[in-house]
C-alpha cells in the first residue's frame, strides 16, 4: 500500500530528494561558484519530471485520499514545472552580473515547486495547508534574497506578515469546515453538504476562499502584490507572477469542485466577486504606474480576475477556459519579464517605463517582440492573448454570468491603456536616456520565442485546448 502511494507521489518525492541532496552539497562545500551548474541541473530535473508526469494517465489516489493524481493535477504540474525551469534558466545571467549567485536560490525554487505540486493534488484540508505553507515559506525567503537591499527586505517582511495573516484566515476556515462537516477530506465534505450547506460550513468556505485569494493576489487581498513585485529581485518577481498563481488557482478549483461541488451556487458568488474586483482594480490602478514591475503587479491582479471568471462560471468549460488562460498568461509573462530582465542603463537595472522612449530606433527587434507580447496581454487579435480572454468571457456568458462578462470587456478595454502606453513610448517617445543594447543570449531567445508563440499559437494553441478540456473533465466529473 505504502509502496503504491510512494509511486503515485513519485515526482514530488523525487524533486524533494533532489532539493535535499543539492542543499547538502551546498552546505558542506559552500561553493557558490557551482550555483550555475546547480541551476541548470535543477531546471533539467524539472523538465524531466514534467515529461514523466505528462506521460501518466488515469486517476489515482494515495495516502488515504490525501493526494490525488488526475488529469487536472497533471496539467497544472506540467505548467508549474516548465515555468520553474524557465525562471531558473532566465535568472542565471541576471544574478551572476549582480553578484547574487547563491546556491540556495535553485533549491528554494525547487522546494517551492514541490509545495505547488502538492497543492494541486491535495485531497483534504491537511494536504492543502501542507502544500501551501511549503510553497509560501520558500517564497518568503526568495522575496528577501537581496539582504543588502532595504526594498527587498521590506518586500520579504510584508509578504511574510500578510502571508501569515492569510494562513490564519485559511486555518480558521478549515477548522470551521472540520467542525461542521466532521471530516477534512474533500470527498467527506461533499457528502456532508449533499442536502445543503450549513451556515457554519458556508462561513468556513468564505474564510478558506479569502486565504486562497491572497495567494492568487485577487482583490481585495492584493495589497502585498505591488510592493513585493517591486522590491523582490526581478527573476523572483517573474517566479511570483507565474507558477504560484497557477498552483493557487488550481488549488482554488480543487477545493471548489472536489470539496464543495454540490453547492456550486454558494462559492460561485464568492469567486465572481473576487473576479470583478480584481479586474476593475488591476485595470484602473495600473494606469498611473511608472515602474514597470509595479505595472506588471497590477497587470497580474487583473489577469487573475479574468482567470477567476472561468472558475466563477461553475461549469466544466469554465475550468477548461481557466486552464487555457493560465497557460497562455504564463507564456506571456515569461516573455515580458525576459525583456524586463534586460532593461539596463550603464550596466545597472532600470524599471522606469520612461527609459523605453524610442527603443524602436535603437533596438527594433526587441521593441517589436515586446509590442507583440503587450498586444497579447491587452487581448488584441490575432494574438493568442485575445483567445485566452475570449475563452473566459464565453465561459462566463454560458454560465449565466452575463454581467461578469460585460465587466470583463470593460476592464480589458481600460487595462489596454497602460500596455499601449508602453508601445507609444517605444515608437513615439520624446527620447532621452535609453537602455543599453546588451541583452543576454538566454533572455533574447526566450523573448523571441515568446513573441513567435503569441502569433503562431492562433493556429491550434499548440494543443493546449484539448489538454485543458481533458483536465477539466477529470476535475468536474
Amino acid at each position: 500500500m505504502m509502496q503504491g502511494d510512494m509511486t503515485i507521489a513519485g515526482p514530488e518525492i523525487a524533486l524533494a530528494l533532489w532539493a535535499m541532496a543539492a542543499l547538502l552539497l551546498g552546505a558542506f562545500t559552500r561553493q557558490d561558484r557551482a550555483t550555475g551548474l546547480l541551476t541548470w541541473l535543477t531546471a533539467a530535473v524539472m523538465v524531466a519530471l514534467a515529461f514523466w508526469i505528462g506521460g501518466r494517465e488515469g486517476t489515482e489516489v494515495a495516502f488515504g485520499g490525501s493526494f490525488t493524481d488526475d488529469g487536472f493535477a497533471r496539467f497544472a504540474k506540467v505548467t508549474i514545472l516548465l515555468t520553474g525551469a524557465a525562471v531558473l534558466v532566465l535568472s542565471l545571467d541576471w544574478f551572476e552580473r549582480r553578484g547574487l549567485l547563491r546556491f540556495e536560490t535553485p533549491i528554494l525554487v525547487a522546494l517551492s515547486t514541490v509545495g505547488m505540486m502538492v497543492m494541486v493534488s491535495a485531497g483534504d484540508l491537511i494536504a492543502l495547508y501542507m502544500g501551501l505553507e511549503l510553497q509560501s515559506l520558500a517564497l518568503y525567503v526568495l522575496a528577501a534574497l537581496r539582504r543588502d537591499s532595504v526594498r527587498s527586505t521590506e518586500a520579504g517582511l510584508k509578504f511574510f506578515v500578510l502571508g501569515a495573516l492569510s494562513s490564519g484566515l485559511l486555518l480558521y476556515g478549515a477548522s470551521l469546515v472540520y467542525g461542521y462537516a466532521g471530516t477534512v477530506s474533500f470527498a467527506g465534505i461533499t457528502a456532508s453538504s449533499a442536502d445543503g450547506v450549513s451556515l457554519g460550513l458556508l462561513f468556513g468556505l468564505v474564510f478558506i476562499s479569502a486565504g486562497l485569494a491572497f495567494k492568487v493576489s485577487a482583490a481585495p487581498f492584493h495589497m502585498w502584490t505591488p510592493d513585493v513585485y517591486e522590491g523582490a529581485p526581478t527573476p523572483i518577481t517573474l517566479f511570483f507572477s507565474t507558477a504560484p498563481k497557477v498552483a493557487a488557482l488550481g488549488l482554488f478549483a480543487r477545493v471548489a469542485w472536489d470539496g464543495f461541488g454540490m453547492v456550486s451556487g454558494d462559492w460561485q458568488q464568492i469567486v465572481a466577486f473576487l473576479s470583478v474586483a480584481s479586474m476593475v482594480l488591476g485595470s484602473v490602478a495600473g494606469i498611473g504606474q511608472r515602474d514597470i514591475k509595479r505595472l506588471m503587479a497590477y497587470s497580474s491582479i487583473a489577469n487573475m480576475g479574468f482567470a477567476l471568471m472561468g472558475l466563477a462560471s461553475a461549469t466544466e468549460f469554465g475550468v477548461q477556459a481557466m486552464l487555457v488562460y493560465m497557460a497562455i498568461y504564463v507564456a506571456m509573462s515569461i516573455g515580458t519579464f525576459a525583456f524586463i530582465l534586460s532593461m539596463e542603463r550603464d550596466g545597472q537595472p532600470v524599471t522606469d517605463i520612461g527609459s523605453l522612449n524610442l527603443l524602436a530606433r535603437a533596438a527594433p527587434l526587441r521593441a517589436l517582440a515586446l509590442l507583440i507580447l503587450l498586444f497579447s496581454l491587452a487581448g488584441v487579435p490575432p494574438m493568442i492573448g485575445f483567445f485566452a480572454k475570449f475563452y473566459v468571457l464565453r465561459a462566463a456568458y454560458e454560465g449565466g454570468l452575463t454581467w461578469l462578462a460585460l465587466a470583463g470587456v470593460v476592464a480589458s478595454v481600460v487595462g489596454a491603456f497602460y500596455y499601449l502606453r508602453i508601445v507609444y513610448y517605444m515608437y513615439f517617445g520624446e527620447g532621452g536616456a535609453g537602455l543599453d543594447r546588451r541583452m543576454g543570449a538566454v533572455p533574447g531567445v526566450v523573448l523571441a520565442v515568446s513573441a513567435i508563440v503569441m502569433v503562431a499559437g492562433v493556429v491550434n494553441l499548440f494543443g493546449i485546448e484539448g489538454a485543458a478540456a481533458a483536465a477539466a473533465a477529470t476535475l468536474v466529473n
